[in-house]
């Protein structure tokens, strides 16, 4: 819901006073005697992307981004989460190793938060790096609930070491706002590196003739942001020549996949989803997809005033970008676009390094029935949809084993992969072998395959998706269980 200024006036009330930075924890005298280190409040709120660009959404303390979180590993936390809408709520930690009951899936059995009550939570956060916590309701096809609202904040776990030299560091939250259905479209692929697979193109072919009618709903938006402004609204960063900066910037996006260039400048990646990689390598491009993390720092080498943004003319010119000014540089922010450039995860990777062999390995293959489901797509693991009714499939695994999934995707779509209360290690994607690169969402390309390894450590009911809340809601999910 898009709200002019005048009309922001008269609802002003509507939007808590904030302040950034930690969120303060308040007590009251029926709470127990132990004081939360935070306290969330989920109630609907504004966020002015620009003078006369005010949105209306669900919101954590009254902000977008929420409140940066920061905790130090091993630690203890106590949380207390408000909420203050009419319907139950879920929040997720995402990256992070908790038990089912903290975790905020419903599938894995985590209670609600009640509509206009609360939750405390307790837990020890790990691993260290840069996580995140938003909401995980289901939407389907209502486009005010979910992550397509502003429900996102960042969190930081202090680790023991950190992953690089630096002078300070900067969080950016990307996100997009009014989302809307259509239906068409194509996914743009060609910056995944691999070749498409024709095995897997003749599944997909043989799926789209079954279904022949038009595509499936995907969702499109109208405004774009980081850090809840749109470019050239807000404040710039302000920057000096020769400091280096680190970069922590999440896409919290619900089904948009991201890229972030800086005219004239380059990214040294320290670390993927918070963990630091085996080879700092350095990318004129960062690509992100949804719930992807990338830390990276930047030299601030090259004097100017310049517009750190996404590469897609039209999404930066509806807001996805920030200005980054040089002291003492005057002029309009400028931009240009980079030279083409593939998104190789395996270059992170440690060199000529072997993963473990896995105990098991389990093979998926995802396919698309086009329109399906009332004109939206539903997806299928190995010819099964997630069922919310019955909350199957369900797959076991046996604690202290090393299971190796792949991945054979049968579709045109790109699958940001997400694995709750575990990391696991790419060791192969986009048909080159790499290991040492520990993540908590992968993108599956297009008619391309992935691998990864995880180990069994984390007793209790596990969620897997596809981090595309379009892809999610309708049949790309599945969970497993301990034996």
């Amino acid at each position: 819901m898009s709200i002019d200024r005048r009309s922001l006036l008269k609802i002003a009330g509507m939007a808590p006073a904030m302040s950034g930075g930690q969120v303060p924890a308040q007590t009251t005298a029926n709470r127990p005697a132990e004081r939360a280190d935070y306290t969330i409040r989920i109630a609907t709120g504004l966020v002015e992307l620009a003078q006369d660009h005010i949105v209306s959404t669900t919101l954590y303390n009254g902000q977008f981004p929420g409140p940066l979180i920061r905790l130090q590993e091993g630690k203890r936390v106590v949380v207390d989460i408000h909420n203050d809408t009419d319907t139950p709520e879920q929040l997720h930690w995402h990256g992070q190793f908790v038990p089912p009951d903290v975790d905020g899936a419903a599938e894995e059995g985590t209670p609600y938060i009640p509509a206009r009550g609360m939750r405390r939570i307790a837990y020890v956060p790990r691993p260290s790096g840069f996580r995140f916590y938003h909401t995980h309701v289901v939407p389907m096809n209502n486009l005010s609930i979910g992550t397509y609202t502003g429900q996102a904040g960042p969190v930081y776990i202090e680790p023991v070491n950190n992953p690089g030299a630096y002078d300070r560091e900067i969080f950016l939250v990307l996100k997009e706002f009014l989302p809307s259905f259509s239906q068409g479209g194509d996914m743009a692929m060609d910056f995944l590196i691999g070749e498409p697979n024709k095995a897997l193109q003749d599944i997909g072919q043989s799926a789209d003739e079954q279904f022949t009618g038009p595509k499936g709903y995907e969702v499109g938006y109208d405004l774009f942001g980081i850090n809840g402004k749109m470019l050239g609204h807000g404040d710039p960063i302000r920057v000096k020549q020769g400091e280096r900066v680190l970069f922590h910037v999440l896409n919290a996006s619900a089904t948009e996949i991201r890229s972030l260039a800086l005219p004239g400048h380059v990214f040294r990646i320290v670390a993927l989803d918070g963990n630091p990689v085996p080879t700092q390598v350095e990318v004129p491009v960062l690509w992100l997809g949804t719930a992807e993390r990338i830390s990276a720092i930047v030299e601030m080498n090259h004097s100017g005033i310049w517009v750190l943004g996404d590469l897609d003319d039209d999404d930066r010119s509806h807001g996805m970008g920030i200005v980054v000014e040089y002291a003492d540089a005057t002029g309009k922010p400028q931009w240009s676009a980079p030279k083409p450039y593939k998104w190789d995860y395996t270059i992170f990777g440690k060199a000529d390094a072997v993963p473990a062999s896995p105990d098991e390995t389990m093979e998926f293959t995802v396919v698309k029935h086009n329109g399906a489901l009332n004109g939206f797509n539903q997806w299928l693991l190995n010819g099964k949809a997630f069922s919310m009714e019955t909350m199957k499939p369900v797959y076991t695994v046996h604690e202290g084993r090393r299971y190796r999934f792949k991945f054979r995707n049968a579709s045109d779509d790109i699958h940001p992969l997400h694995l709750h209360r575990h990391s696991f290690e790419l060791v192969h994607v986009g048909g080159k072998p790499t290991a040492g690169v520990i993540k908590d969402v992968v993108m599956l390309g297009g008619f391309q395959e992935v691998e990864f390894d995880f180990v069994a450590d984390h007793p209790g009911l596990t969620l897997f998706h596809c981090h595309q809340q379009i892809h999610m809601d309708f049949g790309f999910m599945f969970l497993l269980n301990y034996a």
